[in-house]
């Protein structure tokens, strides 16, 4: 037994804030855990575009300058931490972006922060893009500034917002060149000339564009952000732009005076990747030339990647299926990683890929066929049908036997796949037989519990725990063997049954962008069943493709819920005296005619 605390202060000291725990259980049932990575495989998610942190003549440069300055400045840039190696850097980076003068930072996120700061004050006016980085947002809102959001690389909302504020002592247009996450370019010059217009000034975050796209010019754009971790492959970030304005920073500009200042050695291997940089545009050629090229293999199976330069997302929506596919990548030795909100906003988790100057044909051409594997939710024809039940023994092996063979009949690549099997009698196995389906067509069940239970209960009784990552983990993997192909996945009984003491089947089915094929009694207290369980998926997200009431016919049902559901289908299942083959083939016309032909009208009632 533990001592007890031998005071309040004590005791304290034991505990967290009131409501952490819940905070922190909240934020993981959301999916939006992070867990640091190391490095693996092929990298496809750092953002070294043109291959310089591996580049000989700048490793030298930095092996140089620790030589001479040793490891670390020691002090802020006003307090003896400047040296030769901070100025020959800023040079380097004032010619290269074609501004009079430059200053460095440790990080871009500092130089936003200072230059925002530095320039704005209460009586201005800020302009921000809705998607710039979070960075530009928190120098924003500590510049006391008023700050406007507009409609992201929206010139119509833009010019809309300028009018406004005549008045203002001054204006400032702040975006992103290409955006972090969307990889689109801004409309630069548009937004110039509407600075024209408005007597406005233009800041603008080069990150994601130096060193692929030529530098923005314009007498508007009164300084510019790049950093020296990206394109650079170094650390830290420039402020580039008239001398005034690097004056103001130096003088008023809060996260520079008060920083340490960059290591000498990280300022000589920057002067070198800059002049590599700017001696070798077509690295930065390369690095575009190969995402236009996974871009285009992607189209041409289905899926659609944005991005115009070296980024390529592809939006999954779900975190937990964006994580997964993450993992599946790099378990397959490419280093893809998934971001999820809040970094993005809800329902746009991705897959955020960056393609560099380095990447082989063969590398982009395994990935594409990778992703296609992995992202069968994208890829794939049409979304897989969801067979879930209000009850348990309600008919829903049946159901998707008649499915399968209704999409046989109609001429379509099929498989069939149970996530989870609870109890010796394999629904498989039936399924097989009732519709003629191969192995490969109908595959094994990804996890098989002895217990004819609920999943919690039967893996409890197995000595194991499942989880929905688990259950989606082997369903994806078996979706990527055909991700053509219309899958039928028949759940575990009904839409809340737990997984876990914190998960249910609704946490797996939000992540397969399915169907939900509901399987309900047609008798007695079907109305509060089946109710329930389409307000349950419509509270968790999940499209309904029909509704299957199993029974002897009672129309007044039938009447009430066509009343309450509109123009979902709902169709009909008498219990059948002897199940096989040949007893299903009538049913499977039926249901083949009703939500599979060209003449349906989705409907059977």
């Amino acid at each position: 037994m533990s001592e007890r605390p031998d005071s309040p202060e004590e005791s304290a000291a034991t505990e967290l804030p009131r409501g952490w725990e819940q905070d922190s259980l909240a934020w993981e049932q959301a999916g939006l855990v992070r867990k640091l990575a190391l490095p693996n495989g092929i990298d496809f998610s750092s953002n070294d575009y043109l291959g310089l942190s591996q580049d000989q003549r700048v490793i030298d440069a930095a092996v140089a300058g620790a030589k001479t300055y040793g490891a670390g400045a020691a002090a802020a840039r006003l307090l003896r931490g400047h040296h030769q190696s901070h100025e020959r850097a800023e040079a380097a980076a004032a010619r290269w972006c074609g501004e009079e003068a430059a200053l460095l930072f440790p990080s871009g996120w500092q130089a936003n922060a200072a230059l925002i700061q530095a320039l704005t004050g209460p009586e201005d006016v800020i302009f921000s893009d809705e998607r710039n980085h979070a960075s530009l947002i928190e120098g924003c809102r500590a510049s006391k500034a008023k700050v406007v959001v507009f409609s992201h690389n929206d010139p119509e909302a833009l010019s809309k917002d300028l009018a406004r504020f005549p008045t203002a002592r001054r204006r400032f247009v702040i975006c992103e060149h290409v955006d972090s996450m969307d990889g689109d370019r801004a409309p630069l010059q548009r937004f110039s000339e509407l600075c024209n217009e408005h007597d406005a000034w233009m800041l603008v975050d080069e990150a994601h564009a130096a060193g692929l796209f030529p530098f923005f010019h314009h007498p508007r754009v009164l300084a510019r952000m790049f950093t020296g971790g990206k394109a650079l492959g170094v650390a830290g970030g420039f402020v580039c732009g008239r001398k005034e304005v690097v004056h103001e920073i130096l003088q008023r500009g809060r996260a520079f005076i008060f920083t340490t200042s960059v290591p000498p050695m990280n300022a000589e291997a920057l002067a070198a990747a800059i002049d590599v940089a700017s001696t070798e545009p077509e690295r930065g050629v390369r690095a575009i030339d190969a995402a236009h090229r996974l871009r285009t293999l992607l189209a041409q199976s289905g899926v659609q990647a944005g991005g115009e330069g070296p980024l390529v997302p592809i939006v999954l929506g779900d975190p937990q299926t964006t994580m997964l596919a993450a993992e599946n990548l790099q378990s397959r030795g490419f280093d893809v990683r998934g971001v999820r909100p809040p970094t993005v906003p809800e329902d746009a988790s991705r897959l955020r890929i960056v393609c560099h100057a380095q990447h082989t044909e063969q590398d982009i051409e395994r990935l594409a066929s990778a992703l296609l594997k992995v992202c069968p939710s994208s890829s794939s024809v049409t979304p897989p049908l969801l067979v879930c039940g209000t009850d348990t023994g309600i008919g829903k092996t049946v159901v998707s036997a008649i499915l399968a063979l209704a999409l046989k009949q109609s001429g379509r690549a099929l498989r069939y796949f149970k996530p989870v099997q609870t109890g010796d009698d394999c629904d498989t196995t039936t399924v097989r037989s009732l519709a003629q389906l191969s192995s490969d067509q109908a595959p094994g069940p990804g996890i098989a519990l002895p217990l004819p239970a609920s999943i919690d209960q039967a893996a409890n009784h197995a000595g194991i725990q499942v989880t929905a990552e688990d259950i989606l983990r082997c369903t994806f993997d078996a979706l990527a063997e055909h991700p053509q192909a219309q899958w039928v996945l028949e759940s575990a009984g009904g839409l809340r049954v737990p997984i876990n003491d914190r998960q249910d089947q609704t946490d797996v089915l939000k992540s397969l962008n399915g169907e939900v094929v509901l399987v309900a009694r047609s008798g007695l207290g079907t109305l509060n069943h089946t109710l329930l369980s389409l307000e349950c998926a419509e509270q968790r997200g999940l499209k309904v493709h029909c509704v299957v009431l199993v029974g002897d016919a009672h129309p007044d049902n039938v009447e009430s819920l066509a009343a309450r559901l509109g123009p979902l289908p709902i169709l009909q299942l008498p219990m059948l005296g002897e199940v096989s083959h040949e007893t299903l083939l009538p049913w499977a016309a039926v249901f083949q005619k009703s939500l599979f032909s060209h003449e349906s009208n989705l409907a059977l009632r």
